[in-house]
């Protein structure tokens, strides 16, 4: 596949090929495009309205989101939450239901795409960074802060998965938000180069950064980046790990899926990890004080043991809440088990 921007990516289209279209082909290319954008995993609450916004991060970067307010908002000046997450989802996923589970508790809300995923901007597609991923929540934080509807001294953010640990990132490095909250949090840096539960062996390291520095030969000769494999496959063949299992039943059935996102629908870029390889993301994590904290894993999470790390590193005041038989995927979607109510009661106590 190659890396081009997201409406040729969903059409099949070069950018030669796009311009020899008719008008009546294009028409139905736009159709198709819309058809996907408009498709959420989860239904609009009838309290609530959804606005498509767009903001710029520091890099320039044009990034896509939903804002979601409580209905018949006027002129009040609400607390807000800025969203993203699963790392390798779209806004029309996770970060798009726990908007609008929170906007109909009274809270302005904007889930959006970081850069280089779903609707938003940034070259080559399918990239993630710590440092811009991390960036893209205060460039959220700078867009809530102008809204009308906003007031600015009332921000948090909720990171889920590996945007768990970018939230907790940005929020140590900016003051201007007031609480954060990460659920199945991953840190991305931590589990690239070390793996999970920290098994790879000095030796394995520098093997893959030599496979890694090796492949940029490749993608300068070629001039482009290369794919790597998906990140899940078409069937299950019955014999991978549990956890694959549970992402697939989140992202590959009709429970989750959406046509943008890497985990349903694509892979990353080969050379993706070479940023996370060296740039650990939660050294500062103590720096978030005296600003709270609220972690929540589930009990049977291959991801647990990060948010318990992490409540371990932090200073206080810090929450880790354990959801009873919950998987990592579980806190994605299944509102009967996302403690939504308590997510409203650390953020209103906590956004004076």
């Amino acid at each position: 596949m190659k890396i081009i921007s997201l409406i040729f990516a969903l059409t099949g289209l070069s950018f030669g090929q796009l311009s020899a279209q008719t008008d009546q082909e294009t028409s139905q290319i736009n159709t198709k495009i819309m058809k996907a954008t408009a498709h959420y995993t989860f239904t609009l609450s009838d309290q609530v309205t959804r606005q498509k916004v767009q903001f710029k991060n520091r890099y320039g970067i044009m990034l896509s989101g939903d804002l979601y307010l409580p209905k018949n908002t006027v002129n009040e000046k609400l607390p807000a939450l800025a969203i993203s997450g699963p790392f390798g989802a779209v806004k029309e996923q996770s970060s798009g239901l726990y908007a609008n589970q929170m906007a109909q508790r009274g809270f302005a809300v904007l889930a959006f795409d970081p850069s280089y995923t779903g609707e938003s901007a940034g070259e080559p597609r399918n990239l993630a960074s710590p440092e811009i991923n991390t960036e893209d929540f205060s460039a959220a934080v700078d867009y809530l802060g102008w809204h009308k509807n906003v007031d600015r001294t009332k921000i948090g953010i909720i990171g889920i998965c590996g945007f768990g640990g970018f939230a907790l990132n940005a929020t140590a490095v900016d003051k201007r938000v007031k609480a954060v909250a990460a659920t199945s949090l991953y840190d991305m840096t931590r589990v690239m180069s070390k793996g999970y539960n920290d098994v790879v062996t000095p030796e394995q390291r520098a093997q893959t950064l030599d496979d890694l520095s090796q492949q940029r030969w490749t993608d300068a000769q070629q001039g482009k980046p290369t794919e790597g494999q998906r990140n899940l496959p078409e069937k299950l063949k019955g014999d991978e790990a549990q956890f694959v299992k549970e992402y697939f039943d989140y992202y590959r059935t009709p429970r989750g899926f959406h046509a943008h996102s890497l985990n349903s629908n694509g892979a990353w870029l080969i050379t993706n990890p070479i940023a996370f390889m060296n740039m650990p993301i939660l050294n500062y994590v103590n720096e978030i004080s005296p600003r709270p904290m609220l972690l929540i894993a589930g009990e049977k999470a291959h991801s647990r043991y990060f948010s318990e790390d992490i409540y371990q590193l932090a200073a206080e005041p810090k929450e880790l809440m354990i959801i009873p038989n919950a998987v990592h995927v579980d806190l994605y979607d299944q509102v009967e088990l996302i403690p939504f109510e308590k997510l409203d009661h650390f953020f209103k106590t906590h956004l004076k």
